[in-house]
């Protein structure tokens, strides 16, 4: 009998993505899973011609020879590729639906011994963050056992070789259609057995301890940025891998300084006679003080920007800028000749023909206008 085309099979366009062919293959492969329809040889029949055609359109260069040649390109009788009648359906089935039966195998569970990572949130001030600095932490984690070394044995013994899977780690369980590979049940994947479990770690292979490390941290970082310490995390076990450290980091509020990606931002309080008649002030900055020009009538909220007094960003680019923000300070507590002072100053402002405040002038002649518009 003919053979149906694979896109077909599985319900899908010729112009499908991966993504579109795995999910049509999920469907049809539980529709007609032989475990869902015992017994059923249509069902059986369904279900390796729904196989066949996912081993072929899974492969980019399966799915390029179907697609030019047909099946005539896949038939290894015309010296095309092999076809799904010499695959193993276990193990094209498991790629989608992962360990549905529970299976893992000894792989899955040899990654399972590495250790776990762990996470260190570290405050910094706005200096170290930004020239970079070395700091000492202490953590507490799982280290390799003293005693046994990590083996989980006593001192003078070893683990011997479980005799459920051989050494290997996984068992092969015959379900229905399929052979499928489980952990060992007896040795958990690690293929081996202790005996006489150390006492120290009670056969865990691990034991608490504080640890301090030193930690570099780079020029520019910021709050959010983290930087992983490779194999200072928790030991594994059964001779698995240790885990990393990840130092999160957490920049703290400075009294001077606001952070704004590369640039800085400081609010420079000055007095209205300053601001007024102009002159010189100092400012500081992460690098030291440096003073700046303060131009005759400023006004508050006036911005000066000083070129590469910002931050050079870790992953690189353009040193940021420092933003100078001046705030035009109100005197308070003022004496009673110095509050005569300032009606003199007023009084002299208004009996002179120009004006000494356009913002103030103009906002009020705005609201005369507003308001005769509305009379």
């Amino acid at each position: 009998m003919a053979k149906r085309d694979f896109y077909e099979v599985l319900g899908v366009a010729r112009t499908a993505g991966e993504d579109e062919i795995k999910k049509a293959y999920r469907k049809a492969a539980m529709k007609f899973h032989p475990d869902r329809n015992p017994g059923n040889k249509e069902s059986e029949e369904k279900f390796k011609e729904v196989n066949e055609a996912y081993e072929i359109l899974s492969d980019a260069e399966k799915r390029a020879a179907y697609d030019r040649h047909g099946h005539a390109g896949v038939d290894p009788s015309m010296g095309g590729f092999s076809g799904a009648a010499g695959a193993n359906f276990s193990d094209i089935f498991g790629e989608v639906f992962g360990d549905i039966f529970g299976g893992g195998g000894g792989r899955s569970q040899q990654r399972n011994n590495r250790g776990s990572d762990l996470r260190y949130t570290l405050e910094i001030s706005l200096e170290d963050a930004v020239h970079g600095t070395k700091v000492s932490i202490r953590i507490p984690k799982q280290e390799e056992c003293d005693s046994c070394h990590g083996s989980g044995a006593r001192k003078g013994s070893t683990p011997i070789t479980c005799s459920t899977c051989g050494g290997r780690g996984e068992v092969r369980i015959q379900q229905g259609f399929f052979s499928v590979q489980q952990t060992c049940p007896h040795c958990r994947g690690s293929g081996k057995i202790i005996k006489d479990p150390c006492t120290s770690c009670r056969g865990q292979g691990r034991q608490q301890k504080e640890k301090t490390l030193e930690v570099k941290i780079p020029a520019g970082v910021d709050t959010g940025d983290r930087i992983r310490v490779s194999g200072e995390g928790e030991a594994g076990t059964m001779g698995g891998s240790p885990g990393d450290l990840y130092v999160q980091l957490a920049v703290k509020e400075h009294p001077l300084f606001k952070r704004d990606a590369a640039d800085l931002l400081c609010e420079v309080p000055i007095s209205f006679v300053d601001a007024a008649l102009g002159g010189e002030i100092e400012i500081p900055t992460l690098d030291g003080r440096v003073k700046i020009k303060i131009p005759e009538g400023s006004q508050t909220g006036r911005q000066f920007r000083l070129r590469g007094k910002g931050v050079t960003p870790v992953r690189g680019g353009p040193s940021g800028d420092m933003l100078v923000r001046i705030l035009i300070e109100t005197p308070i507590k003022l004496t009673k000749r110095q509050k005569e002072l300032l009606h003199e100053f007023q009084n002299s402002l208004d009996t002179e023909d120009s004006s000494h405040n356009p913002q103030k002038d103009s906002f009020f002649s705005q609201v005369r206008a507003f308001f005769e518009g509305k009379s």
